[in-house]
């Protein structure tokens, strides 16, 4: 019988084909004028799962942009996995940093260079290929259901209704994405937890325009200076979050997950030279690793206001804004969090100025269990796939549609991901490992061989 890397040999000329001609569509959800171009990457996805020997494959309308559904059904009492991807993309600007077209995916390298080659055409594309292997070869033995959104980069906000008026065609026992990320090309490495998010606008108001500095000044409250001061107390001197209540449902690490932490290869020195600072900073007592995907995080992501052209102008400004996030971490709620801080600004805000916080966004974190049978069916494809034994590695970002995933359809999500940090995921030359695309699809072949449910 034709093994798995035999077949993505015999196939690779193919293989790339198809997925250039969905790289080549750009599906950018954050552009409303690439309506057409979404639909049009829908239909293409529905082509080619129906290629690979899916059935029922259809393009089904939502709010906001379609989901691609298609499905093998084996034996009816069978376990069933979910199969999980997007089709859309992140915009490609600033096009002048680019060394290729982001939309005509080029070969360079040992690498494919294009926008989405990564994140995450490539990767769903790695989905269906070691699907298609299983089918022609009469070798699987479960039902597989694949679900693509289009609006992930935006937040997936049609996912929630499309998942609750869809239970039973997304019944399943697992659901299985590749959407995350590596340690390292020679570190394969499962994803077994997320952080979760809370996102907020600040605004801080003080007199009713700009005033003049010389005229005003020490006599009239600073927005600028009242908001920088309101967010230099929320953290402590020993990196810790100041907002009352934030840690009551914090889970603490247990000796065996920090020893095993502590057993994950990390170079601090290339870490801090790779960022180009002298020394890395955050809670006292926490290692880098720790504090990166273990315990929650809170930080400034933008700050504005006043006068901000050439030159001088010497203005009090009547306003000063801040967009802040905290990463959360499992069993933290982010309605929770976000009103905690809000009662928490209020409390610490002057009466000589007045203080609107606005939620934004967030989600939940994740924890998926390695003693799950499918986390020890995505080991063994892993070994096989790439030599060694993947590690098991918490992870510092948020995917909220993962705990969406397990609040509304009840079901377990392995994160299979093959990607890396020199991939450059919504930055400009996006790129993706052919070796680790052969790898990839052999890998995730396997995790369907050996899952039994």
């Amino acid at each position: 019988m034709t093994t798995i890397q035999e077949y993505i040999a015999a196939n690779e000329p193919r293989f790339l084909e198809e997925l250039f001609s969905l790289i080549r569509i750009p599906s950018i959800s954050a552009h409303p004028e690439r309506k057409g171009d979404i639909e049009r990457c829908a239909v293409r996805w529905q082509e080619l799962l129906t290629e690979a020997g899916a059935e029922n494959v259809q393009v089904i309308p939502a709010e906001g942009n379609p989901f691609v559904y298609g499905e093998k059904i084996v034996d009816p009492s069978a376990p069933t996995v979910l199969v999980y991807g997007h089709y859309d993309v992140m915009p490609a600007e600033p096009l002048e940093l680019w060394h290729s077209d982001p939309f005509e995916p080029e070969i360079r390298d040992g690498h494919i260079w294009a926008r989405g080659a990564d994140d995450d055409k490539g990767q769903s594309f790695t989905q269906v290929k070691a699907f298609e292997y299983l089918v022609k070869h009469d070798l699987l033995r479960h039902n597989v259901k694949f679900i693509l959104e289009g609006e992930e980069e935006i937040g997936s906000p049609s996912l929630v209704g499309f998942l609750e008026a869809h239970r039973d065609l997304l019944r399943s026992d697992i659901i299985l994405v590749s959407d995350t990320s590596m340690l390292a090309a020679n570190l394969p490495s499962l994803t077994t937890g997320l952080r979760g998010l809370a996102y907020w606008q600040i605004e801080v108001t003080g007199p009713n325009r700009d005033l003049h500095s010389g005229h005003f000044g020490g006599a009239v409250a600073n927005p600028a200076l009242v908001l920088c001061e309101l967010l230099a107390k929320m953290v402590d001197e020993d990196g810790r979050i100041t907002i009352p209540g934030f840690y009551d449902d914090v889970e603490e690490l247990s000796a065996e997950e920090r020893t095993m932490i502590a057993s994950i290869p990390f170079d601090e020195e290339a870490y801090k030279k790779s960022i180009d600072v002298a020394e890395v900073r955050g809670e006292k007592g926490y290692s880098t690793i720790e504090r990166n995907a273990c315990r929650p995080s809170f930080d400034i992501c933008g700050m504005w206001s006043g006068y901000q052209g050439e030159g001088s102008k010497t203005v009090l400004p009547s306003k000063a804004y801040a967009k802040v996030s905290c990463r959360l971490v499992p069993h933290q709620k982010h309605e929770k969090i976000q009103q905690l801080f809000i009662d928490y600004v209020e409390s610490l805000a002057p009466k000589s100025v007045k203080i609107k916080v606005t939620p934004m966004h967030g989600g939940e974190g994740y924890v998926c269990p390695i003693t799950l049978p499918a986390y020890k069916a995505a080991e063994e494809g892993f070994t096989e796939a790439f030599g060694k034994r993947p590690l098991a590695v918490r992870r510092g970002g948020s995917i909220p549609i993962i705990s969406e995933f397990e609040r509304v359809l009840g079901v377990k999500t392995i994160l299979m991901g093959f990607g890396l940090e020199s991939n450059a995921i919504h930055s400009p030359n996006e790129n993706f490992s052919l070796d680790i695309f052969r790898k990839a699809i052999a890998a995730v072949a396997g995790f369907h061989l050996h899952y039994k449910g």
